[in-house]
């Protein structure tokens, strides 16, 4: 669902919101120690796509000892956590996200993420009586691959949430990001073995099969389409210099501006891994590893919202026209916000030269101005939920949002075909 452009309309601040906004401050002021301390503890520990037993157990805990009914594992993922507080007809879903990367672990500060959502959830829930708010965080892992949010959108875990939100740490203050669609493919040659030197014509050499497709890859990059981008990385390339190699295998991530743009960057990749199969003779497999991720679509009047709030809280945020070429890479939060109204803005860590997925960004995420990040997030997302919720022409577009995609199975029907809302 799309929003009238934010210089169109505002919020009017409702009679009382001024004493529940202090109070949802208040509440994380209260628990500053908690949750730096958690956002620490899971940077600590960095677990990798649907491996996050501590790192979801610390979440759990952390709520069930204020309150929330939790509930993990969920939608068959081991990893992924649902907690409740409230009875309103507002459910308002806060996403928190804790894999890590390989090797540069929290590089993309999953932990700031994780520990502003427990944050906004606790907010939240000291007000959800006067506000007429269910509050429901949900654990979503394996954000880097494996696509948990959109697992746990075919799994019916989002379909009764009004709004969802999650701030994402990076170098700038970005209210209203856009990325990229992506799917990730893993190709596998299957050769024949062979004595590199004694009898190499009895070989069929799937090291050689990759090198075809990569180099094909590598001419096709000046007739790609502007947005799309291909990269990747060899993930076996054989045993030993003097065997010719029976099997080798690649991962590559695809990227686009949108689905359709990506389905054609797709097909395109698929025909230089055949290509790679034709020339020397070898098998060849492709697997989709990971749910395809879509470009995000997100909600301007919560956006609009949200950068009032992190207006108040002191942060400046990059102005709307210089954010619109904010590319962020690729999230499957994309899927959320094509499926409900919902935001990812990125909120600011102290980086210097740093950017995402570097060991220096990593070491960033566990700093005093990561812990203000924490913090902000947490207060700015309880203040935009509250702002929706206390709107009364937002909190009923909002919920006429819930009842149109209960009648039409829109939620349902974008998850299973990978399409575009």
């Amino acid at each position: 669902m799309r929003t009238t452009p934010p210089e169109e309309h505002s919020a009017s601040e409702e009679p009382g919101s001024s004493a529940l906004r202090d109070r949802c401050r208040d509440v994380v002021r209260r628990n500053e120690a908690a949750l730096t301390g958690l956002s620490r503890s899971i940077h600590a520990e960095p677990e990798t796509a649907f491996a996050e037993h501590r790192s979801v157990a610390k979440v759990a805990d952390l709520l069930a000892e204020h309150g929330f009914t939790v509930r993990t594992p969920v939608a068959g993922l081991d990893t992924a956590l649902v907690a409740e507080r409230g009875s309103g007809d507002l459910v308002v879903g806060i996403c928190a996200e804790y894999d890590a990367l390989p090797q540069v672990g929290h590089a993309c500060g999953h932990n700031v993420i994780a520990a502003s959502a427990v944050g906004a959830a606790l907010a939240l829930a000291d007000v959800a009586d006067e506000a007429g708010l269910t509050v429901r965080l949900l654990g979503t892992p394996a954000e880097e691959t494996g696509g948990g949010k959109v697992l746990m959108l075919e799994a019916g875990l989002f379909d009764d949430v009004a709004l969802a939100l999650m701030v994402h740490p990076g170098p700038e203050d970005v209210c209203l990001p856009s990325s990229l669609a992506i799917t990730d493919l893993e190709v596998h040659y299957t050769g024949r073995a062979a004595h590199a030197a004694a009898a190499p014509e009895l070989g069929r050499n799937a090291a050689d099969a990759l090198t075809v497709a990569q180099v094909a890859i590598g001419l096709l990059r000046q007739h790609l389409e502007p947005q799309q981008m291909v990269h990747g990385i060899v993930t076996e390339g054989g045993a030993a210099p003097n065997i010719v190699p029976a099997r080798t295998a690649a991962v590559y991530n695809l990227r686009a501006a949108e689905a359709r743009s990506l389905q054609r960057l797709e097909n395109r990749i698929r025909a230089c891994f055949e290509a790679g199969a034709t020339a020397t003779g070898c098998a060849h497999e492709i697997v989709q590893i990971s749910p395809v991720y879509a470009e995000l679509a997100c909600d301007h009047w919560l956006s609009e919202a949200y950068r009032r709030a992190i207006t108040d809280l002191g942060r400046e945020p990059l102005d709307r026209s210089t954010e619109r070429g904010r590319v962020i890479g690729s999230t499957d939060m994309g899927n959320v916000t094509r499926a409900l109204p919902a935001i990812h803005p990125m909120i600011a860590v102290e980086c210097g030269d740093a950017v995402n997925h570097q060991a220096e960004f990593a070491a960033a995420c566990a700093t005093p101005s990561a812990d203000r990040a924490v913090l902000d997030g947490a207060v700015a997302m309880a203040w935009t939920a509250l702002a929706a919720g206390l709107d009364g022409t937002q909190r009923a577009r909002l919920l006429a949002g819930v009842d149109d995609r209960a009648r039409e199975g829109s939620t349902e029907q974008f998850c299973t075909s990978g399409g575009v809302a």
